[in-house]
């Protein structure tokens, strides 16, 4: 089976998460719950982790809860610096480009946010187009029905056609089990939630061309 379809996580995955964007970002979703929401400063830690476990999302978990302004809560946790936490990664689009299939964000993330991250990496001619958490509301990765709509929206009907790469092992298995072939990113090794491992992009290919059949 040749893979034609490849989905990539976006924060931190297409950069290090050394670069601490997602930790700045976090700290905005607790300005959001403490400042726009009246959270207890304290509670917060809390009820970010059971809403992340049992919902998929932050977001997700206070939508079925809490009053909540989806939007303005997105715009308000992405509105960062970006290139002051990203480098360009030039390298990378060449990379991506030469892989011959067709490529897509997957992101929890909104699409306003995804397209500035790619502006600053300078990978916005890599990709198709971009499946964000208002295209497969109400779900988020790692829920089933949202790889479904991934699908849909890039076209795609042959699950075992397609590819994840995520840096979240519990997204990396939700793809496998979606019939998907996932790819968990940053872990080195054999990992029981994902078919591969990636550590390094220039190794892609031919992990990709070692599938193919």
């Amino acid at each position: 089976m040749t893979f034609t379809t490849v989905f990539f996580d976006l924060d931190d995955t297409l950069y290090p998460s050394s670069t601490g964007l997602w930790e700045a970002i976090k700290e905005r979703m607790n300005l959001y719950m403490r400042d726009r929401m009246g959270f207890d400063p304290a509670e917060i830690p809390q009820v970010r982790e059971k809403y992340y476990l049992r919902y998929g999302t932050t977001l997700r978990g206070l939508q079925a809860h809490h009053e909540i302004d989806v939007q303005d809560f997105l715009a308000f946790v992405h509105d960062l610096p970006l290139a002051d936490f990203i480098p360009p990664n030039p390298d990378l689009c060449e990379i991506i480009s030469a892989l011959g299939t067709r490529n897509f964000i997957f992101t929890n993330a909104d699409a306003a946010h995804a397209r500035r991250v790619l502006h600053v990496l300078g990978v916005d001619e890599c990709f198709e187009d971009i499946v964000d958490v208002n295209a497969v509301s109400p779900y988020c990765k790692p829920m089933p029905e949202s790889f479904g709509i991934a699908m849909r929206v890039a076209g795609e009907t042959d699950p075992a056609r397609c590819v994840m790469i995520d840096d979240l092992p519990r997204t990396a298995r939700a793809a496998r089990e979606a019939g998907w072939y996932s790819i968990l990113f940053g872990q080195a090794g054999p990992h029981p939630d994902a078919n591969a491992t990636l550590t390094d992009w220039r190794n892609l290919a031919s992990l990709l061309n070692g599938r193919k059949s």
